[in-house]
């Protein structure tokens, strides 16, 4: 049985309040593999979003499917560390695929297109600071800080549809066309509360880019893509 669970940060009174829009989107992650046979559905539904504005889709890969018959191509350690540090921020047992995470608060079943739309439907406006990006750097705005601090991570993505004949494993036969893979995964530093500018790895052509203001292994405070 799916559980989905709400949990958030203590910030102190009079925040700001950011509705979501094409500059700072809310941030839909899907954790799913190759070789799981119920994530094909999960991947159209994140496919399905990627082309909204005021969304950022992001298609995350783990690795622990990769025993069974399949290596999933684009799976990391970095993003399956990345799912374990919210399957103990929503105080999950354990890590499971197709899932969905709505700023980083909630999550729900990828394969069940309705409660993806119910989720984000039901996800308030953030109240983080400020973050924007010029040319190679990132500002973070002043504000109220979680207790020792959020991270700031750079993410960026494959914006093409991506497509990935699987010869092997559950998915045998069966063409997978990926959108928005997350290819880098980068913690830039922490942000403890004060206005802060961070320098930005140099870019990466064809790759497209976002950074998130998050407490760990927890709520995504402020989002933002270039």
């Amino acid at each position: 049985m799916f559980r989905t669970a709400l949990f958030a940060v203590a910030i102190a009174a009079s925040p700001a309040v950011h509705a979501a829009d094409a500059t700072h989107p809310t941030v839909i992650e899907l954790y799913q593999s190759q070789g799981c046979s119920s994530c094909p559905p999960a991947i159209r539904n994140l496919n399905a979003l990627a082309d909204r504005p005021d969304v950022l889709a992001l298609t995350f890969a783990v690795t622990y499917w990769d025993q069974l018959g399949w290596k999933d191509t684009f799976a990391t350690a970095g993003q399956t560390a990345r799912q374990w540090d919210y399957a103990r921020g929503l105080h999950h047992t354990q890590v499971w695929t197709p899932q969905v995470i709505v700023d980083g608060r909630a999550d729900v079943v990828g394969a069940r297109a309705g409660q993806i739309e119910g989720l984000l439907a039901r996800t308030p406006p953030r109240t983080g600071p400020a973050l924007s990006l010029t040319g190679g750097t990132v500002t973070v705005g002043p504000g109220a800080a979680p207790a020792g601090g959020a991270d700031v991570w750079l993410v960026r993505f494959d914006p093409r549809i991506l497509v990935i004949v699987i010869r092997a494993g559950e998915n045998d036969g069966r063409t997978i066309d990926h959108r928005n893979v997350v290819r880098q995964l980068v913690r830039l530093g922490r942000w403890t509360g004060t206005a802060a500018t961070l320098p930005l790895p140099a870019p990466v052509a064809g790759l497209h880019t976002a950074v998130l203001v998050q407490a760990p292994g927890g709520p995504i405070l402020a989002a933002a893509r270039g």
